[in-house]
């Protein structure tokens, strides 16, 4: 008698521990998946954040390189009219 309760508290403490082991191992598996989750979540921000830091540099050059474009054809542009404003002063004072 004594041996058949103990094997019965013997079957029934093993399979407590069984479940709570199976329940342990899904818990860890879920909060697992979390961290994952999460983990992918954050990089994928980090990745958007300097795609679009990437895209703001990139419009500023873009920007800086033509309004340097354009100041250096004003400024050959000024100096052809001033170059040739300069040989028709000249022409004039020989002529006079």
């Amino acid at each position: 008698m004594k041996k058949s309760i103990i094997a019965a508290v013997a079957v029934f403490a093993a399979a407590g521990l069984a479940a709570c082991s199976q329940n342990a191992q899904n818990e860890s598996a879920e909060a697992a998946n979390a961290i994952a989750a999460d983990t992918e979540a954050t990089a994928n921000a980090g990745i958007s954040d300097v795609d679009a830091a990437t895209d703001n540099a990139l419009g500023a050059a873009e920007t800086a390189i033509d309004n340097a474009g354009s100041a250096v054809s004003n400024g050959a542009d000024a100096a052809a009219d001033a170059t040739g404003a300069a040989l028709k002063d000249a022409g004039n004072a020989i002529a006079d």
